[in-house]
């Protein structure tokens, strides 16, 4: 079965439409971004209903913002990790740890940024666990699976043709990295290396991050840090 990406800028993430036999989102974009949505997906020649299932790769603000404008548009059902789902219940959004010395000083601002974020509630349909979950039923030939590291609910979605959709396991973008390359926040970077070998282990060739462009896996050898 043969899959198109549709990459939509919303904000300052990437969300991802994917067609096959059926359509899926990947992730909801910053808040206050239901309008690109709508545009992207013109473009795309997407009819909004098509979607069937938006999966939000990990809990953070960023990815989440438009969700409850997405699943108004479309009815779709929305996947988020077991681990992550406490994020919804957060006033003000909460951020990950610094893992390098440039992501320290990125986070201390986004908090004092995220004191004025505000995220409308949405219905989580589906609450992953531990175990890998088929796309089949969606018309998408690929799964989901559980890559703790940048959160602990941290969750990509590979294609049976190599296509890896991570959303934060890797960034390629200003002002988190000029180039791709491992999160530069996250809750374990252990984790983080643990979860990319799996998804090497199980065929993924190209990288399609939250942030930024999408690249061949080997761009990430090229960093020595896996």
């Amino acid at each position: 079965m043969d899959t198109t990406v549709f990459p939509i800028q919303m904000g300052i993430d990437t969300v991802y439409a994917i067609r096959g036999e059926g359509v899926i989102l990947i992730d909801g974009g910053s808040p206050h971004q239901i309008g690109r949505l709508k545009e992207g997906l013109a473009k795309a020649a997407i009819k909004p209903k098509e979607i069937r299932l938006i999966v939000l790769t990990h809990g953070h603000w960023d990815h989440i913002g438009s969700v409850k404008d997405v699943k108004d548009l479309t009815g779709a059902k929305v996947l988020l990790h077991q681990r992550d789902m406490h994020r919804l219940d957060e006033v003000h959004p909460s951020q990950p740890p610094g893992l390098t010395p440039w992501g320290k000083v990125l986070i201390a601002l986004l908090k004092i940024y995220s004191r004025f974020i505000r995220i409308p509630a949405f219905e989580v349909d589906i609450v992953a666990g531990d175990q890998e979950i088929s796309l089949a039923e969606y018309g998408i030939p690929g799964k989901v699976i559980p890559t703790p590291g940048h959160s602990w609910g941290s969750v990509s979605v590979l294609l049976d043709s190599g296509e890896a959709f991570v959303g934060d396991l890797a960034m390629n973008q200003l002002p988190m990295r000029r180039a791709p390359g491992l999160p530069i926040f996250g809750d374990d970077m252990q984790a983080v290396k643990d979860s990319w070998r799996k998804l090497l282990d199980m065929g993924a060739k190209t990288v399609f991050p939250g942030h930024g462009k999408p690249f061949q896996v080997g761009e990430l050898a090229k960093t020595r840090s896996l």
